[in-house]
């Protein structure tokens, strides 16, 4: 049986649940959970504020943890290897997407949280494929969020092929914000962060912006007119679209990966005219993390994080509801 946290209703306190995950099967792995991060979206899930939750519910998709058993067709890992688990537990791997390495846009993707149960637990049970063994390097205790939110910043420069020298803007700097600050910096990229918090200014530049624009400011957004070659969103909430559109220089790209709920009100004119493009990415393929990993290892990225135990779930929860968290929010077992 595994022992886990589950929310039996919307906006619930989690309470404690058993389930038995049946037979292994053969393509897949037994994690032992050490780790996990919590994210916007497990709040999300267990809120149902996407209408696609089923109750109980156990959330949790930024997991580290350890091998134990193998499905006897499993043979690149081995039990006791130290692996990670992101949004993805599971892909078809015949359809166009899997054949061509995108696994991550598989139509028939299994998702940790989404008609499963997670890893807010200690154990969790994935697809071989979806799992990701962790360099030596990184910490344990901080790469969780590297799963969610790290890939979800990082996928764009594999995707459009940023380049070193581009200048790329960061709107937000959160939870996805401060890790595409470190990520794009180490890229070679000069990096702006755009934020509405004045205060942010000097962690900015800590964590890699060469400067930062005050978003409550129209004027210096105006000042940067065809200035950059990417601006990524990170943010849930409406902007001023056209407004950053304008920021753009020629074929520039204005990039979302913040969920936000409200139609993007956006002027034709200003994609037009200038060839610029909007975009949107979610997670990454397999491949892709562990590039991602690769990488953060070498250039030392790492989440800023805070850190309970798993009895106090339901208090880390709260901490993150409110906006307390500064940035992520990691569970270690008791």
């Amino acid at each position: 049986m595994i022992k886990a946290y589950a929310a039996l209703a919307p906006g619930k306190a989690l309470e404690a649940f058993e389930y038995d995950p049946g037979p292994l099967k053969s393509d897949q792995v037994n994690i032992k959970v050490d780790h996990c991060g919590i994210c916007h979206s497990d709040l999300s899930m267990i809120d149902n504020e996407w209408g696609m939750s089923a109750y109980p519910l156990v959330a949790g998709h930024e997991v580290i943890g350890t091998i134990t058993d193998l499905g006897d067709q499993v043979t690149h890992l081995e039990k006791g290897q130290r692996i990670g688990l992101g949004w993805h537990k599971g892909y078809c791997g015949h359809c166009s997407p899997c054949q061509q390495g995108d696994q991550n846009l598989c139509g028939s993707a299994a998702q940790t949280i989404v008609g499963h149960h997670g890893g807010f637990a200690d154990q969790v049970r994935a697809q071989a494929t979806s799992v990701i063994p962790l360099p030596s390097e990184l910490n344990l205790e901080k790469v969780g969020p590297l799963f969610c939110g790290g890939i979800t910043v990082f996928n764009p420069l594999v995707q459009f092929n940023i380049r070193p020298t581009d200048k790329v803007a960061v709107i937000g700097i959160g939870g996805l914000g401060h890790l595409a600050l470190q990520f794009y910096r180490a890229w070679g990229c000069e990096v702006t962060a755009f934020t509405s918090n004045p205060s942010k200014e000097g962690e900015a530049k800590a964590l890699g912006a060469h400067k930062t624009l005050n978003t409550k400011n129209p004027k210096e957004l105006e000042q940067h007119a065809g200035y950059f070659d990417f601006i990524i969103s990170t943010v849930n909430v409406k902007l001023d679209w056209n407004a950053y559109l304008m920021a753009l220089k020629p074929k520039g790209r204005f990039h979302i990966v913040g969920l936000t709920l409200e139609p993007l009100d956006i002027q034709a004119l200003h994609l037009i005219a200038a060839q610029r493009s909007v975009s949107g990415t979610s997670v990454g393929s397999p491949s892709t993390i562990a590039t991602m990993l690769e990488f953060a290892a070498r250039h030392k990225i790492e989440a800023q994080t805070e850190h309970f135990k798993f009895s106090e779930i339901n208090k880390a929860l709260e901490h993150l509801r409110e906006g307390k968290a500064r940035y992520r929010v990691v569970l270690s077992q008791d």
